[in-house]
């Protein structure tokens, strides 16, 4: 890349970069027997090597590693190569330089010595610089941009490498990472915390962690380093733990979750993101593509312009908010604490034609059901406009609906004309969500804005309705929305989830609807947390309509989380009206339990594929589904 390490470090403060992945086992699937020398391809297979660094690259990686994790002397000469290691260094740089063209970083991979701790303890600390030392200045002579120091499994070798590293290559950036176990310590016992500040102090430009058993293990081991460090972070996990299937070592992490997590360590302060052992080009694109779409400018952070409310943005005098019982319908059946509410889940019609939709929606009206939801794009797809629906549902059948409105269509100016549109329109209660990329739907290609999070819409939405807009500025009147946002018992990451959530309410969010829950448990903790901050709770319940269905939802929907047990009872049940029929079963089994936990207000119904009458079923109002 035109510029090399200087530009290299440019780039890397101002944005995330994203890594390759697992050149070792891509190799492997492409029928490498383990016992070959991954290196020495290099000289002898290079169109093979070239053509997965080509791979990673169309798939969106912006810095790919040389196909030279263990081509130092001492570990080449297990296989009679130590004459070779010049050669398979620069071979390795040349081969990543030819797949990357001029818009990616190539890194000059190195790794452990990697021997059995006897044998290695028989060797000199001389011995190993210098064989670090070798490897680090073919690569540097043969075009790096930077040198990737990975997967030390102890950080006195890291240590090691890296000053070996700098005293031939002194002006190349460097990269370093350990690998961790699962007590979060290397397999020598340094903590993230020792590893990330030694590093710091010795000059990297990055440090982090790579390998270990998977991605939920690095967002803690991540979270330890940026705890104690401001040091760019670089985290690439495996693609979770090797399972043995059929004489194969396959890596079972869906693309979805690890992108899922790229997300996770980049809001930490991670600016290199990618994978290790089993993540794919697919996995690299999945990861590539949920950056672009969070962030066109791969700056993670979801909520870029300032809606904090501070003093110097509020200077001009606020309106009180409208009563709570006077604002909608809907608001004042929350307003009576006795009450039950129920609300279902209706999506937009992909074609023109409401006329189903609308059906569906009357016979939920005179089932007693309280109000509908519309989701805005669900699944980023191209529906009828939530707020036209929702305007319809209300205008002909008389039924208050909730509005989904989501950040990542519109940027300020038109989130703000759009609420604004809402209130005089008399479609008020909304619930204020991020929204899913467009990398989740139809058109991964679109543009995603995201200028604010559900955090700060929250926020905009609450000044509106003391009358002001986001600026501090008076309107002149005030809307009368009710807020509602969402959040998720089952969230992979909880204390994340519990943190976002405090600042929902903090922002003035007056009621919550939670994504599906499956888990008692789960739900109870949420509702621990919950209980003291004020909001009423209604409980996401959706009736799986199938096993393959249940392990869709599970492996491919960010956000949700099937428990074994209840798989296990969609796979004995099967498919067609049996699966579906299990599956409106366990959904009123957990709507009865939710019912009986205190902070439970009502329920969100979220029928498969729109059907009312399964989400009628769930309440107990119609058998025939």
């Amino acid at each position: 890349m035109t510029g090399g390490g200087a530009d290299f470090v440019t780039h890397l403060a101002q944005s995330v970069i994203v890594g390759d992945g697992g050149m070792g086992t891509t190799l492997y699937d492409r029928g490498v027997f383990i016992n070959r020398c991954f290196d020495e391809l290099n000289l002898s297979h290079p169109d093979l090597v070239r053509g997965v660094h080509h791979e990673f690259v169309s798939a969106g990686s912006g810095l790919i590693e040389t196909n030279t994790f263990g081509a130092n002397r001492i570990k080449l000469a297990a296989y009679g190569l130590e004459t070779k290691t010049i050669d398979i260094n620069a071979a390795g740089v040349r081969l990543a330089r030819e797949a990357a063209g001029s818009g990616v970083y190539v890194a000059g991979a190195m790794g452990p010595i990697g021997q059995p701790r006897r044998r290695l303890s028989l060797r000199s600390e001389q011995e190993l610089a210098a064989a670090f030392a070798e490897q680090a200045r073919a690569l540097a002579d043969a075009g790096a941009d930077l040198l990737m120091l990975e997967t030390f499994a102890s950080l006195k070798q890291l240590l090691l490498a890296f000053r070996a590293a700098r005293s031939v290559a002194p002006d190349l950036p460097i990269v370093a990472q350990a690998t961790f176990d699962l007590q979060l310590a290397t397999p020598a016992g340094d903590r993230p915390e020792d590893v990330v500040l030694m590093l710091e102090r010795e000059g990297a430009v990055a440090a982090g962690a790579n390998c270990s058993s998977g991605p939920k293990q690095l967002l803690d081991v991540a979270r330890r380093m940026a705890a104690v460090s401001r040091l760019p972070l670089s985290v690439q996990p495996n693609a979770g733990p090797p399972q043995l299937v059929e004489g194969r070592y396959l890596y079972l992490t869906s693309p979805e979750y690890l992108a899922e997590y790229a997300r996770r360590y980049a809001l930490l302060g991670a600016r290199i993101v990618g994978g290790c052992c089993g993540t794919s080009p697919n996995h690299i694109k999945e990861v590539a593509t949920f950056i672009r779409s969070i962030s066109g400018k791969q700056d993670l952070r979801p909520a870029r312009i300032d809606v904090s409310g501070g003093a110097d943005k509020a200077a001009e005098p606020s309106l009180p908010p409208v009563p709570l019982a006077q604002r909608t319908e809907l608001a004042s059946k929350f307003a009576d604490p006795a009450r039950f509410i129920t609300s279902v889940e209706i999506a937009p019609p992909k074609g023109a034609d409401a006329d189903k939709t609308l059906d569906g929606v009357k016979m939920l009206r005179d089932a007693g059901i309280d109000a509908v939801n519309v989701p805005d794009g669900p699944r980023a797809t191209a529906r009828i406009s939530p707020l036209a629906l929702s305007l319809t549902i209300q205008q002909r059948l008389g039924m208050p609906a909730i509005l989904h409105y989501c950040c990542r269509d519109r940027n300020i100016l038109g989130m703000q004309a759009d609420l604004l549109g809402a209130h005089l329109l008399g479609v008020r209660n909304v619930l204020l969500v991020t929204g899913d990329p467009p990398k989740l739907g139809d058109y991964p290609d679109a543009t995603a804005v995201f200028d604010v999070d559900s955090i700060g819409l929250t926020r905009i939405a609450t000044r509106l309705n003391h009358g002001q807009d986001m600026a501090g500025h008076a309107l002149g009147s005030q809307t009368a929305l009710f807020i509602g946002v969402g959040a998720n018992p089952a969230a992979v990451d909880l204390e994340l989830e519990y943190d976002r959530f405090a600042r929902k309410v903090e922002a003035g969010a007056e009621y919550v609807l939670t994504q599906p829950v499956f888990d008692t448990g789960l739900l109870e903790r949420f509702l621990a947390f919950a209980a003291p901050k004020g909001l009423p709770v209604l409980v996401g319940i959706l009736p799986l309509a199938s096993y393959r269905n249940a392990q869709f939802l599970h492996n491919e929907v960010p956000g949700m989380s099937i428990p074994a047990p209840v798989m296990d009872r969609m796979a004995r049940a099967g498919e067609g009206k049996a699966g579906a029929r299990e599956g409106i079963a366990i959904a009123r089994g957990m709507l009865e339990a939710a019912q009986a936990m205190p902070g439970v207000r009502g329920a969100y119904i979220m029928p498969p594929f729109g059907r009312a009458r399964a989400a009628l079923a769930v309440l107990g109002l119609d058998d025939s589904a």
